[in-house]
């Protein structure tokens, strides 16, 4: 498929994809509304995240996680993440059928993740890195247990711990965080959210951005902001064209050539353009 403006789409404006596609999209719904999770649920997105921190005020935590414990006793239609307020949320999420895994907050340092392990064992795990320190042990938590399948930063409170007020003053930190990912041999992480749901032209424009830095995919605080960070992450028809280009070109016995164009193409140009299609072949 050349044209991604023919990739089918679903009603919510989020194209279909192919099972085994890579996460693009990860949509946060608050514990304490079984409501809105089971909306989250059929929104398009590739991973609910039932959030039991941020989004639930402190006298509702009990009951968000009573809530999310009753939702994740049966599978649910699409993979679920947790965010746990606590470590002590964790025995009671653990061996529920309907859970993928835990997104885990204040994560500072490896011990932090043999903590979790041992009361999660097997549970994939996705630290949030909030502080100075995290980033700074990012690559220690990406590779302390096998059990890590991603990182991801927590950019208001990290935002808040540098006290930075430009969006750029964490672009540091950004690129340490892909850079310790890829290391580690994790997927590139996902963007942190944009807490803005009515500009959608910013959140585009952020999401630009990640991609040109590294990042895959975005996480959401609404389903209007789904087709915005798939439309950002997925392949132009222009870029599948090339890809395609380099890719026919590319003949392994003859190493590194020249296009028609000019383009120089090596085998790294062509590991791209085979990434770039494998991308805009998640649709189905």
């Amino acid at each position: 498929m050349s044209d991604t403006s023919e990739t089918p789409t679903r009603a919510n404006g989020t194209t279909r994809r192919s099972p085994s596609a890579p996460a693009l999209t990860w949509l946060y719904a608050p514990g304490d509304r079984p409501e809105v999770v089971r909306k989250a649920l059929v929104s398009g997105a590739d991973v609910v995240i039932v959030d039991l921190e941020d989004a639930v005020a402190p006298h509702r935590k009990a009951y968000a996680l009573d809530a999310t414990a009753d939702l994740l006793a049966d599978p649910q239609p699409v993979p679920v993440h947790v965010r746990v307020h606590t470590p002590r949320d964790i025995p009671t999420l653990a061996l529920l059928p309907g859970l993928h895994g835990l997104r885990v907050p204040k994560v500072t340092h490896a011990t932090d993740i043999h903590r979790l392990v041992e009361l999660a064992p097997g549970l994939p795990l996705y630290p949030l890195l909030e502080n100075a320190l995290a980033v700074e042990h990012a690559y220690a938590i990406a590779t302390a247990h096998p059990a890590v399948r991603g990182i991801a930063l927590g950019e208001a409170d990290l935002r808040a711990d540098l006290g930075v007020r430009e969006d750029c003053g964490l672009d540091w930190s950004r690129g340490r965080v892909v850079i310790a990912a890829r290391a580690a041999t994790l997927p590139p992480p996902a963007q942190s959210v944009h807490p803005d749901i009515g500009d959608l032209d910013a959140l585009a424009a952020g999401c630009a951005r990640g991609r040109a830095m590294g990042f895959f995919g975005r996480a959401a605080i609404h389903p209007r902001q789904l087709p915005v960070i798939e439309r950002a992450y997925l392949p132009t028809p222009e870029e599948v064209d090339a890809a395609r280009e380099i890719v026919a070109a590319a003949v392994p016995e003859r190493g590194a050539l020249a296009l028609p164009d000019g383009r120089f193409v090596d085998a790294a140009v062509v590991a791209v353009a085979h990434r770039t299609l494998a991308l805009a072949a998640r649709t189905v």
